[in-house]
């Protein structure tokens, strides 16, 4: 099982602290104050003292940033399996930092390894090649109304060599039509297209084009994953204010400098 996956595995969940399965000392303590673990809930006795254990650790280790609904763990706060995964995003993200959209989880490190397994799933193997997973990302952000991801991954797409003229458009066209890509990858696009535009519209018509065009299978399935992947992830950018926190992803911002 490669790395970044390794937080999808069974690992059974602390009776004192569920959503974390390694809880921090003090919360498993309380727990343990008024007896078993093994059957805890919150109508019992050790309930009041897990709540009040669980609220102190997460005002100690939390940050609340202005605007974003969720509070975030700062990577110097970050324990036991947060920690590790911090450190395997920052491996498959190739970035110093870990970026604040695998954040918005960090207070749940079940969420967190769902969301790390699905991006390492896509960034983190070959079957499309890189520059194209970035397209794909940066457009679906673009479709589905969320600049903090079209400018975090305008700025990864540069990176693995957009072009100018492609960025532009990523940024100011309408329809799939408008990007100046290829006569191979235009039909790939136009399918990625629809599954923000209208996924039950999705036709055999349509896999059957890209398929002419030469993409395989498997090529397909991970360029609509990709653009699944990231209706949820701009949802998620969204819903918790993310999206609307800041101008610019600490990502967008690194073409500043």
């Amino acid at each position: 099982m490669p790395s970044w996956a390794s937080g999808i595995a069974a690992r059974p969940p602390s009776p004192a602290y569920p959503c974390c399965p390694a809880a921090p000392s003090e919360i498993a303590a309380a727990s343990t104050d008024s007896g078993s673990t093994s059957s805890w809930n919150a109508t019992s006795p050790a309930w009041p003292g897990i709540a009040r254990a669980t609220r102190r650790w997460l005002m100690e280790t939390t940050t609340r940033q202005p605007g974003i609904r969720v509070p975030l763990i700062d990577e110097d706060q970050a324990q036991g399996r947060t920690a590790e995964l911090y450190e395997e995003i920052k491996a498959v993200t190739g970035l110093p930092f870990v970026p604040d959209m695998f954040r918005l989880t960090s207070t749940n490190p079940r969420l967190l390894a769902v969301v790390l397994a699905g991006y390492g799933g896509v960034f983190g193997g070959d079957t499309l090649p890189r520059d194209l997973k970035e397209l794909i990302s940066a457009w679906t952000s673009k479709l589905n109304g969320c600049p903090y991801c079209v400018g975090t991954h305008s700025w990864f797409l540069s990176q693995f060599g957009g072009s100018d003229e492609l960025l532009e458009a990523v940024s100011n066209a309408n329809t799939a039509e408008e990007l100046p890509v290829d006569e191979r990858t235009m039909p790939l696009m136009q399918l990625v297209t629809k599954v923000s535009t209208g996924a039950y519209k999705i036709t055999d018509a349509d896999w059957e084009k890209a398929a002419a065009a030469g993409w395989s299978d498997a090529e397909m399935l991970e360029a609509v994953f990709c653009a699944c992947l990231f209706a949820f992830i701009n949802r998620l950018v969204d819903a918790t204010g993310l999206g609307s926190s800041v101008d610019r992803s600490r990502i967008a911002r690194l073409g500043d400098e």
